[in-house]
């Protein structure tokens, strides 16, 4: 293995900004900026949902923030900031590295991701089997 996935991680870390949840949290109250959550729909399901925030699978990211794919998202062409999260910061680190390459700009990711998120106490809306 050439690079593996610490180098990788360390990479982007280097080439990206990150936030905390709260600066995240702050942030979010600003029209200008968006949430995009991309962890797998089913980890949504399982852990729940920051409000508010944008769905945008990891896996689709990249077909979704290019223009000229024929899966291009309007969000994306916004002009906003984004701020991307993942489960625990890994994820998103990346893929903010990777859409800032592409040219997506303003662009940060919530250090430590939703876990983290979930750990200051912030808000989070439940899957309906565990809500109440």
């Amino acid at each position: 293995m050439k690079r593996g996935y610490k180098a990788l991680l360390d990479e982007a870390n280097a080439a990206i900004e990150a936030v905390s949840p709260a600066e995240a949290s702050q942030l979010a109250g600003d029209d200008d900026v968006v949430l995009v959550d991309i962890r797998d729909i089913r980890e949504l399901q399982r852990e729940g949902r920051v409000p508010g925030a944008v769905h945008a699978p990891r896996g689709m990211l990249e077909f979704w923030v290019d223009p000229e794919s024929p899966y291009h998202r309007e969000v994306f062409a916004s002009g906003k900031t984004f701020i991307f999260f993942c489960a625990a910061g890994w994820r998103s680190a990346l893929a903010t590295k990777t859409v800032q390459d592409m040219g997506l700009t303003p662009v940060k990711h919530i250090e430590g991701g939703f876990g983290a998120w979930r750990e200051a106490g912030l808000p989070i809306d439940l899957p309906s089997e565990k809500a109440g």
